[in-house]
């Protein structure tokens, strides 16, 4: 059995300032973010720019913050008691809670918004963003296993991690499904997406890939992870608000998969 090493969340304090870990590896996933996309802008034959890269990742920081607090208030923070008690509750974004699934609703609206502004394809700013969100998935799921949350199942397994809860309190040997996530939502996802698209890809190919490892493996995780506890299982004790969000990235990555495959377009993020 694992010992949880039990880092302190708080790198370090200014007056009434706090610096976070969590908040730091949204700046590193950012940041890798930009400099994946500046290397790829790079790229013999992109018909992106270095300037059209550092306006695109702000875009895609704005829509992932707001995307990712809008929709966990939403789709996560369903107890009225909470806005009752405190009407400001959904703009703390300093209190936790953010979404991933919120977030990428977010992107997808900020990319939207970038492609009308420079006159690119909605959907080759898509396949351009795919393989970018990998690392930073990674860096984000290793902020939560820093600050003991989102803790799995009781497991009897030796790679079990002895765990508490934000509290302090005992939780005995659980799955450590941040690691997990950081493992197949980050760091898998990022090398399988990356190197399929070191090569020119036809169109909605690279989104279909995203979308459909990241679905799978969210979905697999899920099986051992520990829902919101104002949600908790939502059927069949095992059916998860993540699981739901999921199935229709799922869908739509094998619809464009099968788009890509029968009818293949030549992408507009490379010259002809």
């Amino acid at each position: 059995m694992l010992h949880y090493p039990h880092i302190d969340p708080i790198v370090f304090s200014l007056g009434p300032l706090r610096v976070h870990w969590y908040g730091i590896m949204y700046l590193v996933a950012f940041g890798a973010a930009w400099y994946l996309a500046r290397l790829r802008a790079r790229a013999p034959g992109s018909t992106w720019t270095a300037e059209q890269v550092d306006d695109f990742v702000f875009y895609a920081m704005l829509g992932t913050i707001l995307g990712g607090r809008i929709g966990y208030v939403l789709f996560y923070a369903t107890k009225l008691k909470w806005w009752l008690d405190d009407p400001w509750y959904p703009i703390k974004v300093w209190d936790g809670g953010m979404s991933f699934h919120g977030g990428f609703l977010g992107v997808m609206t900020a990319i939207a918004v970038f492609a009308r502004r420079t006159g690119k394809r909605v959907w080759d700013v898509f396949d351009f963003a795919a393989p970018l969100p990998g690392l930073g998935i990674l860096a984000v799921r290793i902020g939560n296993f820093i600050n003991g949350e989102l803790w799995g199942r009781p497991t009897g397994a030796w790679y079990g991690f002895q765990a508490r809860d934000a509290f302090g309190n005992e939780l005995g040997a659980r799955h450590a499904s941040q690691l997990y996530e950081a493992t197949l939502e980050g760091l898998v996802l990022f090398l399988v997406v990356w190197v399929f698209t070191r090569r020119p890809r036809p169109r909605y190919a690279a989104s279909a890939m995203f979308l459909v490892l990241y679905s799978l493996a969210r979905i697999t995780v899920e099986f051992v992870r520990v829902p919101d506890a104002q949600l908790g299982y939502l059927y069949l004790d095992w059916v998860t608000m993540g699981q739901l969000l999921s199935l229709p990235m799922l869908f739509a990555g094998l619809l464009l998969a099968w788009r890509a495959a029968t009818h293949p377009e030549p992408s507009g993020n490379r010259i002809p």
